[in-house]
């Protein structure tokens, strides 16, 4: 297929002064992240007017330039799954492209499976069958064959149309609105990941006391550190269970740490003196500083949830959106304990703000206080359960 091909600094710039006069940008990235602490951008792909473009990321050095043209106004920016490629703009340039539409949030809001895959997308809306070879590809090595180049070009050249089919259907369906709420949503929860610490991700954290926490705290701080400074994925410097195993230990003696199974590994073994450190730093930080526990749990709240994650589906289904686009148990859980044990000043959960408090919240503050009920309708049906009054 035709593509402009840009391999340096110049073709870059003319490239750009172009794009900057368009209304709607759709781009693609491809990159590795097996190996480094941030992932390596390799190539990236654009479409623009049915005119489609590869700019090879590791010969043109400065792609400032690009990512100016994405931040300003007055065009719409169109990409699938798009947090990478927003990360690699707030990296470069401290802001994210303008007026994005991400089509794979587009199509959970219509009804679509979701978190759908770019190759389902085009099958689903548009009745192609994408190819599905160089899913392994190493975007580093050069040259890059023909076969690659258009396995790229594929992300984005069926981009704007696939825009094209979810923005009707939102218009139908009266969602546009939700489509902006959502986008917004997207970009602050990235810019919240990027600027602040994300340490009680560490799996398996969930039952720590909040001392033990502190230390979490601490390894997962000298890890991030470490990370950047060899370039290295954190959990190759110190595994997840690694950390919880000796914040639950809670001892700052080198020896015993290094007892650990797990810990014996020869490049840990010689930092066992900057872990220890962190450790101590966890057990010696104050009190008043420790993280804060889980809040505890009522003992009805797991029936509850099992009961509204049911409802939530069944909900979202029949409103035609992708019910994990909407939320997890996990948020069904939030709004409960929200709504029976509420702590000072708590702001509302996912579920009780914007849009899904339209369809979902309202609903599940009925059922929780018995103004409607859930029965089994036709068993057969594809939406088997009944929300109604009581009643009737």
């Amino acid at each position: 297929m035709p593509y402009r091909n840009i391999t340096t600094q110049s073709q870059l710039a003319s490239y750009c002064q172009e794009l900057a006069k368009a209304r709607s940008i759709a781009f693609d990235t491809e990159f590795v992240a097996e190996d480094t602490f941030r992932p390596v951008l390799c190539l990236v792909q654009v479409s623009v007017e049915d005119q489609l473009a590869v700019i090879d990321s590791m010969a043109v050095e400065d792609l400032t330039p690009f990512w100016q043209v994405l931040a300003a106004d007055g065009h719409q920016t169109v990409v699938h799954s798009g947090r990478g490629e927003i990360e690699f703009s707030l990296q470069a340039i401290g802001q994210a492209p303008a007026n994005l539409f991400d089509v794979q949030l587009g199509a959970g809001l219509v009804g679509g499976e979701y978190p759908a895959g770019f190759a389902t997308l085009i099958s689903r809306l548009l009745g192609e069958t994408p190819k599905k070879h160089e899913t392994r590809t190493d975007w580093r090595r050069r040259p890059l064959t023909t076969r690659q180049i258009e396995y790229a070009l594929d992300d984005v050249r069926y981009l704007p149309t696939i825009r094209d089919r979810l923005e009707e259907r939102l218009t139908q369906l009266g969602r546009t609105a939700w489509m902006a709420e959502e986008m917004q949503a997207f970009l602050a929860e990235i810019h919240k990941a990027a600027t602040q610490e994300r340490w009680w991700r560490v799996s398996g954290n969930a039952n720590l006391n909040p001392r033990a926490l502190a230390i979490v705290r601490e390894l997962w701080r000298w890890r991030q550190a470490e990370a950047e400074r060899l370039n290295k994925p954190p959990r190759r410097i110190l595994r997840d269970d690694l950390i919880v195993e000796l914040a639950r230990r809670q001892t700052a003696d080198p020896k015993q740490i290094g007892a650990v199974r797990g810990m014996e590994w020869g490049k840990l073994r010689q930092q066992l003196p900057e872990i220890a450190d962190a450790v101590r730093r966890g057990l010696e930080s104050p009190e008043k500083e420790w993280p804060t526990s889980h809040r505890e749990s009522p003992p009805q709240l797991g029936v509850l949830g099992q009961f509204l994650s049911a409802a939530l589906t069944s909900v979202c289904r029949q409103a035609q959106l992708a019910p994990s686009l909407v939320g997890t148990p996990g948020d069904v859980r939030d709004l409960i304990l929200y709504r029976l044990a509420p702590l000072p000043d708590e702001p509302p959960p996912l579920l009780d703000r914007g849009w899904r408090a339209e369809i979902v919240g309202r609903t599940f503050e009925e059922l929780l206080a018995g103004k409607l009920a859930i029965r089994i309708g036709d068993p057969n049906s594809e939406h088997p359960l009944v929300i109604e009054s009581p009643a009737e």
